[in-house]
């Protein structure tokens, strides 16, 4: 057993003696009867939607942000999370559908219990920072093993769809290319604003059109909650649009992402 240090998440307020998953439990059960394709499916989605607990050691404490150029002192949580370590000294998150799977795992009854949900534990996996290779529900019971790959391929899938809103329908015509004009100013507030966001890998700019509209697309590599990061460049670059151009945001672990700046040299890349 080894300990993940210094991750912040946000917690459910749910008490993790609440916490229950019998169509989960039954999910895997079903599909270590029988694997057909059916049975994973019913699974893999009972994952995304169950709650689930972490064993943990919580410490409050104090972190400074900027904001409008001062610095404020604010009130943040650390967690220490357990980590399960294999015969090859790798590590992976031991996850739990309830309380009595979780006090299977020994001196787990007075460690502090977080629940969370499948994109926290995936916003986690994906952190280069964590170094582990996935997570294992249930591991002293009957495990299931999501590696860090299919991990980050299910958050694909849930990224795409909660880009609803934002896809493209079938058969409408795209045009991608270089501004005419280069939003310096657009530019050095999103660069501003990468540098403090350690989730931001790198950013690329393209002028894309689509129903006579023009839009400046921002493709961005990151790893974690797409919903917050692109809430933030949307804060970010509001001042800087007008009627005419507005903003359109991809991630770069969508393909359209990819292939929309292959070739490209990214505007923001995180130094090393």
């Amino acid at each position: 057993m080894s300990e993940l240090n210094g991750v912040k998440m946000e917690g459910s307020k749910v008490p993790a003696e609440q916490i229950k998953n019998p169509e989960l439990i039954s999910a895997i059960e079903k599909m270590q009867q029988d694997g057909t394709p059916e049975n994973i499916n019913a699974m893999v989605n009972a994952v995304m939607n169950a709650k689930f607990i972490l064993p943990a050691k919580v410490t409050p404490t104090t972190e400074a942000r900027t904001q409008n150029g001062q610095t404020v002192m604010q009130q943040a949580t650390q967690v220490q999370f357990r980590l399960l370590e294999n015969n090859n000294k790798e590590k992976f998150f031991g996850i739990f559908t309830d309380i009595d799977e979780l006090y299977k795992w020994n001196d787990t009854k007075t460690a502090n219990k977080v629940v969370t949900d499948f994109d926290s534990i995936a916003q986690m996996v994906m952190d280069p920072k964590a170094g582990v290779l996935g997570f294992v529900i249930n591991p002293f019971g009957k495990s299931v093993t999501f590696p860090k790959q299919m991990v980050h391929t299910f958050k694909q899938q849930r990224d795409f769809a909660k880009m609803k809103n934002q896809q493209i329908a079938p058969g409408t015509k795209v045009q991608l290319g270089e501004p005419k004009e280069y939003p310096i100013d657009l530019m050095a507030a999103l660069i501003n604003h990468f540098s403090t966001e350690e989730t931001v890998n790198a950013a690329y700019l393209r002028m894309m059109e689509q129903n006579n509209q023009k839009s400046y697309l921002i493709v961005v590599d990151f790893y974690g909650d797409m919903e917050s990061t692109f809430d933030a460049i949307s804060s970010v670059s509001k001042p800087f649009l007008d009627d005419e151009i507005q903003l359109s945001m991809m991630p770069y672990s969508l393909e359209f992402g990819r292939n929309a700046v292959k070739g490209v040299e990214p505007f923001y890349k995180k130094e090393n």
